[in-house]
């Protein structure tokens, strides 16, 4: 997965791009067609961090964004936000229909 973290009004610190890198790993574990994610982290003003990212997967594109007082608290929700639309975008890639056509074949 190709992956371009960037920061606006931030000076991104290494410890900030490992954190997000190793919280991706997460969703990648749930999820391994993902191509590419952009993950942008800025501030809007001292109290307000957001963090925001588009994941590019076979199929579809997701998009999340959170704002928080803490910008790895924002991450964590962020990383969460992520982890439920891939989750959910992985079921409704399961044929659900077969199990159905193999139970009425059986009976």
């Amino acid at each position: 997965m190709n992956l371009n973290i960037s920061g606006h009004h931030l000076d991104l610190t290494p410890a900030l791009r490992t954190y997000v890198t190793d919280k991706l790993k997460r969703v990648e574990r749930h999820f391994d067609h993902l191509i590419d994610a952009a993950v942008i982290l800025s501030v809007d003003n001292k109290l307000q961090h957001k963090a925001e990212a588009t994941l590019h997967a076979r199929g579809t594109n997701l998009h999340a964004e959170s704002v928080q007082g803490d910008m790895y608290a924002a991450i964590d929700n962020l990383i969460d936000k992520l982890d439920q639309q891939t989750r959910k975008f992985k079921d409704k890639l399961r044929d659900h229909h077969a199990r159905d056509v193999q139970k009425h074949a059986i009976n």
